[in-house]
């Protein structure tokens, strides 16, 4: 078998898929959700209220009654 063959099989799966592709694509999609969730506890959650669609007020309401 040519060596050039077996290096591009080595890269799809049975079913098909370029797993150099996808790993490729994963490493530049951005942060894991586990990375989020680092990022968060690292900041004690000050400043992620732009990502919320929660009413702070409405919430505080809540909780006094």
């Amino acid at each position: 078998m040519d060596e050039n063959n077996d290096t591009i099989q080595d890269q799809y799966t049975v079913v098909g898929t370029n797993s150099n592709e996808v790993k490729r694509l994963n490493a530049n999609s951005g942060l894991s959700y586990n990375e989020v969730k680092e990022l968060i506890a690292k900041s004690g959650g000050i400043g992620t209220g732009i990502y919320s669609d929660t009413n702070a007020e409405e919430v505080k309401k809540k909780n006094q009654a």
